[in-house]
Formats: C-alpha cells, sequence, structure tokens
C-alpha cells in the first residue's frame, strides 16, 4: 500500500473518531489534540517536511486504542478520572478479565499503559503521574521467540509456481526484511555482480530508508542463495528501471502465505504456531547464527542499531539446545553398546586365534603322524627285505623256520 493509500486510510479512520457522537465530547477533543501535537512532533523528529508512510502508520495504531480505551473507561470523562477509575482498568487487564474480539487477554498491554495511559493523552487531562502511580508494577513482557527452520522454508516455497512469488519469499529468507519494505523494490534497487570470491553471481540490493520501518537501517546487502538469483533474473529481465517487483500488495502477501502454510501444513519452532512473513525474518537469523555469523553481522544485515537487543531472546533460545542432553544420554548409550560390541568382537578374535592355534597344532600332530607311519612302513620294507635275504639259499635260517617280525 502506498503512503497516498494510508494516508487517506488514516484521515477517514480520524474523522470517523472525532465524529462518533458515541464517544463524549471532551474525550474527542482530547484525541483531536492529541493528533495535533503527535502529527507535529513525528514530522519534527523525524526530519520530514510533510508525514510518510511510517508516519500515518503510527497514526492509525492510536485509533483502536483510543477506542478501546473509551470503552474500558464506560466513556466517563478522562478529566474526571478517579485513581480508583485507573486502578480497576488496570488490575482487569492485567488480570485478564478485559478480552479482545477473539476473547483472548489483552497482550500488549505495556502499549496502552506507555502510550496512552502514561503518556501524552493522559497527560492533556491532567492524570499522567495518577496513572504512574497506579500502574507502578507493570514489567516488560518477555520476547516471544517464533523462527522457521531451512527445512520448513523449503516446504513452503515447494507449493509456488509463479516467479513473483517465489522471488518474495526467497528475498524475505535471504535477506530478512520485512514483507512491506520487499514490496515497495524496484528494479533499480538491484545490481547484478560476481562474487569477488566465489565468482558467482549474486545481487546487491539498496535498502533505502524511505522504504524501510523507522528503526532500521538503510544498507545495501549481497544476496546469498542461488535460488533468489534465478528468481530475481525472472522477474527483474521484463521490468523497466522504476518498475516495482511486484504487482501486488501486502493483503496479497497475506493470502500467498496463508495459502503455502495450509497446503504445507507448516509451523514455526517452538510454539508450533502457523509461518507468519515475519517469521521468515527471524529464521534467517537463527539460521545464519547457527552457521557461524556472529552477532553483529547477523545485525547489520537486519538492519539493527549497533548494540540492538533484538536478537537477545534469539541468542538465548539458540544457546540452549534442547537436543543436546538427549544426544548426550543416546551417546552414552551408544558407547556403551559399542564397548560391548568391541569386547565381543576381542572375545571372538581370541577365540578364533585359539580355534587356529589348535588347528595349526592339529595339523603338526597328523603331518608328524603320517611322518611316523611312513617311517615304519619304511622300517617294514627294510625289514621284510633283510629276512627274504635270511631265507635265501645260504642264508642263515631256511625259510619255514623263520617268522615274520610284523604282523601282516
Amino acid at each position: 500500500m502506498n503512503c497516498m493509500g494510508l494516508k487517506e486510510q488514516f484521515e477517514r479512520a480520524k474523522n470517523n473518531l472525532l465524529r462518533d457522537e458515541k464517544i463524549r465530547k471532551e474525550n474527542r477533543r482530547v484525541i483531536g489534540e492529541f493528533y495535533e501535537f503527535e502529527e507535529y512532533k513525528l514530522k519534527r523528529k523525524n526530519q520530514l517536511p510533510k508525514l510518510d508512510d511510517a508516519c500515518y502508520k503510527t497514526l492509525y495504531s492510536y485509533i483502536h486504542r483510543f477506542r478501546n480505551v473509551n470503552k474500558w473507561f464506560n466513556n466517563k470523562p478522562w478529566r474526571d478520572l478517579t485513581k480508583a477509575d485507573i486502578k480497576r482498568v488496570y488490575d482487569a487487564l492485567e488480570d485478564g478479565q478485559i478480552k479482545n474480539h477473539r476473547g483472548q487477554a489483552i497482550a500488549d498491554r505495556a502499549s496502552y499503559y506507555n502510550k496512552i495511559l502514561k503518556s501524552k493523552p493522559f497527560r492533556i487531562v491532567g492524570k499522567e503521574e495518577m496513572a504512574r502511580e497506579v500502574i507502578e508494577f507493570c514489567t516488560r513482557s518477555k520476547q516471544d521467540v517464533r523462527f522457521v527452520t531451512e527445512e520448513t522454508f523449503r516446504k513452503l516455497i515447494a507449493v509456488l509456481s509463479k516467479p513473483q512469488h517465489l522471488l518474495l519469499f526467497w528475498l524475505a529468507w535471504d535477506l530478512g526484511e520485512n514483507v512491506d519494505a520487499l514490496l515497495k523494490l524496484t528494479k533499480r534497487d538491484f545490481t547484478r555482480q560476481k562474487n569477488p570470491h566465489t565468482h558467482e553471481p549474486e545481487y546487491l540490493v539498496n535498502l533505502q530508508k524511505a522504504k524501510l520501518k523507522r528503526s532500521r537501517q538503510a544498507r545495501t546487502e549481497p544476496t546469498l542463495y542461488a535460488e533468489t538469483v534465478r528468481y530475481a533474473d525472472i522477474v527483474l529481465e521484463r521490468l523497466k528501471a522504476d518498475e516495482p517487483l511486484f504487482i501486488f500488495g501486502y493483503r496479497q502477501a497475506l493470502k500467498l502465505m496463508h495459502s503455502a502454510v495450509e497446503k504445507t501444513g507448516a509451523t514455526c519452532l517452538p510454539s508450533n504456531g502457523p509461518v507468519r512473513w515475519k517469521d521468515l525474518r527471524s529464521g534467517m537469523a537463527c539460521h545464519l547464527l547457527k552457521n557461524g555469523w556472529t552477532r553483529e553481522e547477523v545485525d547489520a544485515r537486519l538492519g539493527h542499531t549497533p548494540n540492538s537487543s533484538a536478537l537477545n531472546a534469539y541468542l538465548n533460545y539458540l544457546a540452549i539446545d534442547r537436543q543436546k542432553p538427549k544426544k548426550r544420554l543416546f551417546d552414552s548409550s551408544l558407547e556403551h553398546v559399542q564397548s560391548e560390541l568391541e569386547e565381543a568382537r576381542r572375545r571372538e578374535k581370541l577365540h578364533g586365534e585359539r580355534l587356529e592355534r589348535q588347528a595349526e597344532e592339529n595339523r603338526s600332530l597328523r603331518d608328524e603322524l603320517k611322518e611316523t607311519q611312513a617311517t615304519v612302513r619304511d622300517m617294514k620294507k627294510l625289514v621284510e627285505i633283510a629276512m627274504r635275504k635270511l631265507d635265501a639259499p645260504g642264508g642263515q635260517r631256511r625259510a619255514k623256520e623263520s617268522k615274520p617280525l610284523w604282523p601282516s
């Protein structure tokens, strides 16, 4: 969605809010005063001659918050709120008694505390300090860890066929940038070159400040995957320099992701929730961290400012490898089995050597027996020859008197 579209969307929603007679006129006046202040602050703080896409997105986020806060205080004038009123709403939020439209407890309570109750809107009505006294024990919610593995990502792209769709997925995984920023890229943002180290083709992608979230750093990043280059070649070939890569917007991108998730059943770790576009960004970061990239290198690729804490939860999660204890147990069992197997092999080898020695001894005995038998046969023949000579005429004994020395 372009800047003009967001501006019109915000202006329409703001006008509807300020004209809603179900909301007390006094509270609507406070809301109008806040928007006048906030619009000026965003321009000056970000050094802008006029509000841009990111500004309107920020301003629009207050619309539903104001409606909710007004409802929680039962449309009571905010200037008349008491400490008991604020405590009632605060306790109800913290105890999960106030639900969203899905019937779930409000998860992003801190945004209501920090952006409305303890901020400019309640400062206008003189209730900011009172709110700070009540909301004394508010703790910042821990950052959820959600990411996809490379295997899950490849399952998602396996059900895609159009080059534009494939390129969007590969850019989200490769560059790790938000999908709404990727949808704003034009052909001019891509420069094809050969990597000086691998000599393989790659693209340098220019991520301009105007197309990124306010907190992101402008940067130029090389693509990492051959698939990104392949689909970029196909899509960029038929485009002019200032033409966008993608002819669809954010809503269509959401439908595309939803369709791919439905077809594959892809889930993210560790919650097994359905994959969202932002999970590809965190998935890329985790993949690079596990493959030897340093925290500083990953932060730079993601566009984080130096010393950003955005990766802390992921670094802590990855530092504790849940599979290692099980692997150690498996390795221990495997080592025991291998030890027993080696012992069995050693015993078998010794037994085999013993049998071989016995067989060799038996062969020697058989050979000796054969030699003895041959010697006996030879001696028998010699004796018989000698006896025949004795029995011959002129011999010392007559043949009839002679007796054989050996049994026949």
